[in-house]
């Protein structure tokens, strides 16, 4: 079985970051089947091409997973079964191989400089994990690591590597493999977002799951940073201060190293209260912000996936729509 947290190590490649990112993500198997796992919910897409055939989301008991790139994440895993049992039912049985995606926390993304990394995957890969191993709070040895190259600002190389524990993504993995489906491809589920952002100038993704903020800043031809952070409240009650204060060092950084503000901003998972904190970023950066269903809209989709956005399942249609539907 192939479990890789993103695609193996492709070569360098010209164009924006997202345009290589789509490209990064056709690289791996793309079943037309996708399941999320997620702390709130566990969801299921059938597509066939680009249409969108069916899904079906069901709310998850609270507890049932604890996001954590260390710690036991599947803790009622009874529970968790039943439940994708319930919308594999809802959408249609699937069999076979299906792309897995997960929560944010269960990933690490850095950002590495390197003068140099071999192109063989069996040459580069001890070398990344000797570089990450203070990194993690975990062995590195028991990881899996999944590279992209790309340019830095200094014209050097760096890579985009993505880390997660092998023991914990055997948990979700072991989930879908007790009713008989073979996820074939593993992804955070903000990482399959990414090619809905767009790929003019700079952009910084604000991207809300339960109590997960991921922010993303992406330039022309270059991921410039990645995180994700557990906030005081879920989106239903952050207040937009707490928002800001983890925004602030991000672009701070982005205006350092690239001796430029960012050009925009694009929110995505805010539901019901987008409003406030579209006013209070736009506010404070002086940059307009918008949702990320506005992106997508001016992106050839299936009018049925925008369903899936509105319903918060930006992951699905960003990997299946985006990139998997798509390959041939």
């Amino acid at each position: 079985m192939i479990s890789p947290v993103v695609s193996q190590s492709t070569p360098e490649r010209e164009g924006s970051f997202i345009s290589r990112l789509e490209r990064w993500l056709r690289v791996m198997p793309h079943p037309d089947s996708v399941v999320e796992i997620d702390s709130t919910h566990v969801g299921v897409a059938r597509w066939e091409g680009p249409r969108l055939l069916n899904h079906a989301v069901e709310p998850l008991g609270a507890g049932s997973i604890v996001p954590s790139p260390v710690e036991t994440n599947v803790t009622r895993p009874a529970v968790v079964e039943d439940t994708l049992r319930r919308t594999l039912m809802r959408a249609g049985q699937l069999q076979g191989p299906v792309a897995l995606l997960v929560p944010d926390p269960v990933v690490r993304v850095f950002l590495l400089p390197f003068d140099s990394l071999p192109r063989r995957a069996e040459d580069a890969l001890p070398l990344l994990r000797w570089r990450l191993k203070k990194s993690v709070p975990f062995d590195v040895e028991e990881t899996s690591v999944s590279w992209s190259r790309q340019k830095a600002r200094d014209g050097g190389l760096e890579v985009v590597a993505a880390v997660a524990r092998r023991k914990i993504i055997r948990e979700y993995e072991q989930i879908l493999e007790g009713l008989g489906l073979s996820p074939t491809v593993v992804l955070s589920s903000t990482l399959a977002t990414l090619p809905l952002v767009g790929e003019r100038g700079s952009t910084l993704l604000v991207r809300m799951n339960a109590r997960t903020m991921t922010t993303a800043i992406v330039r022309g031809s270059a991921l410039c940073l990645y995180r994700s952070t557990e906030m005081p409240a879920d989106a239903s009650a952050l207040e937009p201060k707490w928002m800001l204060e983890e925004i602030f060092p991000a672009t701070a950084f982005y205006q350092d190293t690239w001796s430029e503000p960012i050009d925009r901003v694009v929110l995505a998972g805010f539901p019901h209260r987008e409003d406030v904190f579209r006013s209070a970023l736009e506010g404070e950066l002086k940059v307009p912000a918008r949702s990320l269903e506005e992106v997508a809209l001016a992106a050839t989709l299936d009018p049925r996936a925008m369903v899936l956005m509105e319903q918060g399942l930006h992951p699905f249609v960003g990997w299946t729509a985006n990139a998997g539907a798509h390959a041939s």
